[in-house]
């Protein structure tokens, strides 16, 4: 008797647990999910976990699953951006965003770098900080809260958004994540505010995908319906940006 057949092995960023879903179902490809940080994912992964297809948002990670062997050529597939996601309490706008950051008593949270991309790119909001004023980056290192996607990073009841979660916690008074995060956690909690960054501190995040070479060809199909027209418009709906445009 042959074996039953599971659902397509994707293995993908946290961020993308909803819109993964209903791309999902839209082409109607059951999926047999794993969503993470996507620094550790890659280490799972790299360790022999049998995904068919990860979706990184960062292209590094997928990077090193290709270089290594096993799995294809990487195609960047969305890109997202990342903000501050405040309090109603917060008066933080786009122009005194950093010096709000800054200030000694106001907590500021970030994801993990390296274990999650949403960390490293908070790393990149820092730089380009210290190009504007010349110390920030030493300051927010130091005052930086690591909330989010590390292995021992704390877990929101069930059903709960982890951004609003921590927000209610009062876990952070400024929190760096994805736009598409923000705009999860304000539709749980709509008292909450995205602050876009200054266009000195902007930073974009692409979005990689690749497949095993042992996936099966539900896989590439599913590939290719989120890179066609349909697949990208879920995911602008979803608050990712398209191929085409940052």
């Amino acid at each position: 008797m042959n074996a039953p057949q599971t659902g397509l092995r994707l293995y993908a960023a946290g961020s993308l647990r909803a819109v993964m879903t209903e791309l999902a179902a839209t082409v109607g490809i059951p999926l047999d999910p794993v969503y993470g940080a996507s620094g550790l994912l890659r280490e799972r992964i790299a360790a022999g976990e049998p995904a068919e297809i990860f979706a990184s948002a960062n292209l590094h990670h997928p990077q090193a699953l290709s270089q290594a062997g096993g799995f294809g050529p990487v195609q960047v597939f969305t890109r997202n951006e990342i903000c501050a996601l405040t309090g109603p309490a917060e008066p933080a706008t786009t122009g005194t965003l950093l010096e709000r950051m800054l200030m000694h008593d106001i907590r500021l949270g970030m994801s993990t770098p390296k274990a999650d991309p949403c960390g490293d790119y908070a790393l990149e909001v820092f730089d380009r900080a210290d190009r504007v004023r010349p110390g920030a980056r030493a300051a927010l290192h130091a005052k930086a809260l690591q909330l989010t996607g590390g292995p021992d990073s704390p877990m929101p009841p069930a059903g709960r958004n982890v951004y609003a979660w921590l927000m209610q916690q009062r876990q952070a008074d400024i929190l760096l994540t994805y736009r598409t995060n923000a705009l999860l956690a304000m539709h749980e909690n709509p008292a909450l505010r995205q602050v876009p960054l200054p266009a000195g501190l902007a930073v974009n995040a692409d979005y990689g995908l690749v497949i095993a070479c042992s996936a099966r060809p539900e896989a590439r199909r599913f590939a290719e319906f989120v890179l066609n027209s349909n697949g990208q418009a879920i995911l602008a709906r979803h608050g990712f940006a398209g191929l085409t445009g940052r």
